[in-house]
């Protein structure tokens, strides 16, 4: 946005000299601006005062950094929203939604890393845990076998077929 050339002050100077009686077109000519600068200023500054200017700037500058911070909310919670029935409860689920945000939002690491509720430390670790797929197919399989059987039944069945189970 242009910047004006006049302050707040000289603007409202102005108006002031057309309330005690000078024309429009005077002024103008004047102070060399345009009828239209002038009708505009009058209608956003008519009636005040310097400190009242300058309390509209502050919260003009205010309600700016609040919608900023409202959209940026808004696209936060439309990033968590993309799979809301779904909770982030594992910090593999949580990498997950980090590698989402990452790829598909292109926010950085640190954003998404907080929009998931994850350390970036711990998105970053790498598992050093052994892959148990065959085991946990077997677990599964006895499972649906024996629904009533708990998992310590079913932790025994296994070490009777042989796995080695900790």
């Amino acid at each position: 946005m242009k910047r004006s050339r006049f302050s707040e002050e000289q603007i409202i100077g102005i108006l002031k000299e057309h309330q005690t009686g000078l024309s429009a077109k005077d002024l103008c000519r004047k102070h060399g601006i345009s009828d239209a600068t002038f009708y505009k200023w009058r209608s956003k500054y008519g009636g005040m005062d310097v400190s009242d200017a300058r309390r509209l700037k502050t919260l003009e500058a205010e309600n700016a950094k609040l919608k900023k911070m409202l959209a940026e909310q808004m696209m936060d919670v439309a990033t968590l929203k993309r799979d809301a029935r779904k909770k982030l409860l594992r910090p593999g689920s949580r990498r997950k939604a980090v590698d989402w945000a990452m790829k598909e939002k292109s926010d950085t690491q640190r954003r998404a890393c907080s929009l998931a509720g994850i350390d970036p430390r711990v998105y970053r670790r790498k598992s050093k845990r052994p892959a148990d797929t065959e085991l946990r197919a077997r677990m599964k399989e006895r499972s649906y076998e024996r629904r009533r059987f708990g998992y310590r039944r079913l932790h025994i069945l296994l070490k009777r077929e042989g796995w080695e189970v900790t």
